[in-house]
């Protein structure tokens, strides 16, 4: 089993959120860092992208941003980061964080979050990646997002045994431990043609 070492995380750029996502973004990030993960994100400093970033620099951890140029000062970038990267497109950005990391979590966001969780299952169903994809469901979040896939499903548009393709789980403890508990890739994508 490869130990999970760089973690993508998935969230909003807002701060006008509820202080429950605040906090555990917050909250996230310190563990994320005591956990010996580093930080694979966008590349903000502003709403829960900028906090996740600042808690795991703050807890020692490594920090790497990706953020593409047209929308590096509309985003503000986070410019003290362990590694920042100014792409060219938010193609070049999404391929990249997949790229460099060996997992992926998804906290509270809005359209862009949801529009990455959409396509990194979407990519793991295509066998484009076997990487860890979990979901944490503060406070019910994600639960209508769980009820939509439950009922793609039901209309015979994904098939049953793809629910595996992400895990669920309720707090960023359980988070942690899925991912330490997460199986190595089972082939190597950049071999599979499809």
């Amino acid at each position: 089993m490869k130990k999970v070492s760089t973690v993508c995380v998935y969230l909003g750029s807002s701060s006008r959120c509820d202080e429950i996502h605040k906090t555990t973004t917050h909250a996230f990030g310190q563990l994320m860092a005591k956990s010996g993960m580093s930080l694979v994100y966008g590349g903000g400093r502003v709403g829960l992208m900028g906090m996740l970033a600042d808690s795991v620099l703050e807890a020692g951890g490594k920090v790497i941003g990706i953020i593409p140029e047209h929308i590096s000062k509309r985003e503000i970038q986070h410019n003290d980061l362990t590694e920042l990267h100014v792409v060219d497109s938010m193609h070049t950005r999404k391929r990249m964080m997949v790229d460099l990391s060996d997992a992926f979590v998804v906290l509270s966001g809005g359209i862009g979050t949801l529009d990455e969780l959409c396509e990194i299952m979407t990519w793991k169903q295509l066998g484009m990646h076997d990487k860890p994809i979990v979901i944490v469901n503060v406070a019910g979040y994600w639960t209508p997002f769980i009820a939509m896939i439950d009922n793609v499903i039901a209309g015979k548009f994904m098939r049953e045994e793809d629910r595996r393709l992400f895990t669920v789980v309720e707090d960023i403890e359980s988070a942690i431990k899925a991912l330490s508990d997460a199986p190595s890739e089972t082939f190597d994508p950049s071999s599979k043609w499809i």
